[in-house]
């Protein structure tokens, strides 16, 4: 019995019989549904002061600008290179196991696609980066963009800390204040099994696994791609800042089943970040990483857009040439950072892409509506590891982490004193 007291064992059980409800009781998934937008909902209701006082109280305590500024560029780059191998593998592996050929063409669905084509054709990529700075703080707040929050924040903290011993009180009442978050975080968490049980329940009773039969084996190559960018890319660059992946990956587990359920990264982002920084890492390199990495590091997201564009071109009979291949990658490394944050964005990108390329019919499109949900959970899952392994590796190579802490809390290793 005192299994059933880990939040991790009830997860499961909720994930179960989600899985169960939405298989026998198809009609239940509107109301599974609300059950898990009103998790996640609650989840996001402290998404933006948790970013907001955990980046406050990192770069106003000890932080500079200088060193702000250097996080921010690693974090870049990082993000640029990692991305992009998701999704050279992604293209690889859909080119090797060719997971749309042989499989029927529908285009059950138009009016969805004409709807994220319209929304498509209305993005402004300029524009989203311009739109990083608020017009309105209280709105940035209130919709809770969050590289809108970010920015804000940056800004708050830098303004504090030109106050010098003034500006004590004001950290003082933000520690209090934020700790009051996190406790607020912990009643949360305690209803994720319920929040995992309707998503689950919603997904099978919606879409059924006749869904999935149809797409099995783009599902599968997905899922094994995932699998291979986890254990292969991210745990070489694990392997590289000596930090053990298997273990960081189990201190995170009641996160990642938490997305599992809910299909969704945001409703990890506050408890990952306050995992992360009681591992040790400094409070302003979590606080710019794990936001950040929510708009520019979307590593699932990455290899679903590159695997689907070439499920499509297989399923039409498109061949697709090493140069047209390429102008893909350069294509979805624009294209997946602006629609960061949008509604239905995997499809406005994948529209995006296959206007730019002319090659491929846009009603393909309508074949993924169906299956999208099944692949949500991947894609969410693949980008919260791979947050959390960048937030751990620029901590580490920043001298930001408390390693002893690190060790004791996330490897389990009682160093001697």
């Amino acid at each position: 019995m005192k299994y059933l007291k880990s939040l991790y064992v009830q997860v499961i059980i909720g994930i179960v019989l989600g899985i169960i409800a939405g298989w026998l009781f198809p009609g239940f998934n509107e109301a599974a549904r609300m059950i898990s937008e009103t998790f996640i909902n609650m989840i996001k209701m402290v998404i933006a002061p948790v970013i907001f006082f955990t980046i406050v109280l990192g770069i106003a305590s000890a932080g500079d600008m200088k060193k702000v500024g250097r996080v921010g560029l690693k974090a870049f780059i990082y993000f640029e290179i990692v991305t992009t191998l998701a999704l050279i593998i992604g293209l690889v592996t859909a080119n090797v196991l060719k997971p749309g050929v042989g499989v029927e063409r529908k285009t059950d669905g138009a009016e969805k696609v004409a709807k994220y084509a319209e929304q498509a054709h209305e993005m402004n990529w300029g524009k989203f980066f311009s739109d990083i700075v608020p017009h309105n703080v209280v709105e940035a707040f209130a919709t809770g963009n969050i590289l809108q929050v970010l920015f804000f924040s940056i800004l708050f903290a830098v303004g504090l800390k030109m106050m010098g011993d003034k500006g004590t009180s004001v950290l003082v009442t933000f520690e209090k204040i934020s700790q009051i978050l996190f406790n607020i975080l912990k009643l949360i968490m305690k209803l994720s099994p319920i929040g995992a049980f309707g998503g689950m329940a919603y997904t099978i009773g919606k879409f059924g696994f006749g869904t999935v039969a149809d797409l099995g084996k783009l599902m599968l190559s997905f899922y094994l791609t995932g699998f291979l960018f986890i254990f292969v890319v991210l745990n070489l660059v694990c392997m590289y800042y000596k930090i053990n992946l298997w273990k960081l990956l189990k201190y995170i587990k009641e996160e990642l089943l938490i997305v599992l359920g809910a299909s969704s990264s945001e409703a990890a982002l506050p408890g990952i970040m306050q995992k992360l920084t009681a591992a040790g890492c400094e409070k302003e390199v979590v606080g710019l990483v794990i936001p950040t990495g929510y708009s520019f590091n979307l590593d699932g997201t990455t290899i679903y857009l590159s695997m689907a564009v070439i499920f499509l071109a297989q399923v039409f009979e498109v061949p697709l040439s090493l140069g047209q291949q390429l102008t893909i990658i350069g294509i979805l490394l624009l294209t997946s950072k602006g629609a960061a944050g949008v509604t239905g964005s995997g499809f406005i990108v994948l529209t995006s892409t296959l206007t730019a390329l002319k090659v491929i019919p846009l009603e393909g499109l309508a074949m993924l509506i169906g299956v999208d949900r099944f692949m949500s959970e991947g894609r969410a899952i693949v980008n919260i590891i791979g947050n959390t392994v960048a937030t751990v590796v620029i901590a580490k190579s920043e001298n930001e982490i408390d390693i002893i802490k690190y060790k004791e809390v996330v490897e389990k290793k009682q160093l001697a004193v």
